[in-house]
């Protein structure tokens, strides 16, 4: 699931005249879609490698990757714009980019702040398994993080786990009362292209074993108020979903990208002593949200 770019690729990208991107409402906008995709294809093997890439995201046993552009984070600067239209040129690719967060830019800011919630994303904690906008009908199909800089601590170790398969091995009844509209999490408001609020959801949509969203945030399970049998089940998904993990670092330029309809993400916590690193040296990610191809426009 890592993908490393051939030094050919690499040299090619690092020359190519990408335009700032522009915005229709919260996607990007199709003429900047374009203008990637044609000045991106000059470069050698680039759709090879974009195949590749499609592949580790929606392939049999799939669902996730790694982009490993750390050499062009370094030959450019990782938080540098031109760094940040190619990455967006390679997630044009794989699906839609766009924010529906109007306050943020297209890249949302994923700091650390030792004063927020720690189980937050941008908190010192522990950040467990789940999907991104789990209380909205059209929750964003993939979700995306650019390591800017890892922890100088070495800690925040990225954990990932397949949704599906642990589903897969709960039994019957705690699977049925997973799909039951008996879950909730989180507040609703001033978002764009994700649909209205669901709430309460079911954890499984019903469809076929292995599709659609597991509609999962092991948050719920401290902060949402949940009968006992369904909390029971929700902790027994999140249990087999810690048995199934995967971790791995991100290092600088490495951007992991997450098909929400099959993988969970998450976050190990980070070493204690972030209130001695100063703020412009610590842990920073860029998030950026896709939608699948084939939407039609904002619901």
């Amino acid at each position: 699931m890592f993908i490393s770019i051939p030094s050919d690729i690499e040299a090619a990208l690092l020359d190519l005249p990408l335009p700032e991107w522009d915005l229709d409402g919260p996607f990007l906008a199709k003429a900047t879609v374009e203008r990637y995709r044609t000045e991106l294809r000059t470069a050698p093997k680039f759709e090879e490698t974009v195949t590749t890439l499609r592949h580790a995201l929606t392939g049999e046993g799939g669902g996730y990757a790694v982009l490993r552009l750390g050499n062009l984070a370094k030959a450019l600067g990782a938080g540098d714009n031109r760094f940040l239209r190619l990455a967006t040129g390679f997630a044009a690719e794989v699906a839609i980019p766009f924010s529906p967060f109007p306050k943020w830019p297209l890249w949302k800011d994923i700091g650390v702040k030792t004063d927020k919630d720690p189980g937050k994303s941008s908190g010192i904690g522990y950040n467990a398994f789940h999907m991104d906008l789990v209380n909205a009908t059209l929750p964003p199909d993939y979700t995306t993080l650019l390591c800017v800089r890892p922890d100088p601590l070495g800690s925040g170790t990225s954990i990932l786990s397949d949704a599906h398969a642990a589903v897969a091995r709960l039994p019957e009844d705690t699977r049925a009362l997973l799909a039951e509209a008996s879950y909730h999490y989180g507040t609703f408001f001033d978002l764009h292209g994700v649909g209205d609020e669901c709430k309460p959801f079911p954890i499984l949509d019903g469809s076929a074993p292995g599709e659609g969203f597991v509609r999962f945030t092991a948050k719920m399970l401290k902060r949402s108020a949940l009968g006992q049998q369904h909390a029971d089940a929700a902790q027994a998904l999140a249990a087999e979903l810690v048995r199934g993990q995967v971790s791995f670092m991100l290092d600088a330029g490495d951007y992991l990208i997450v098909n929400q309809r099959r993988f969970l993400h998450g976050r190990e916590a980070l070493h204690s002593g972030q209130d001695a690193v100063p703020v412009a040296e610590r842990r920073l990610l860029l998030q950026l949200l896709l939608r699948a191809p084939g939407y039609a426009g904002p619901a």
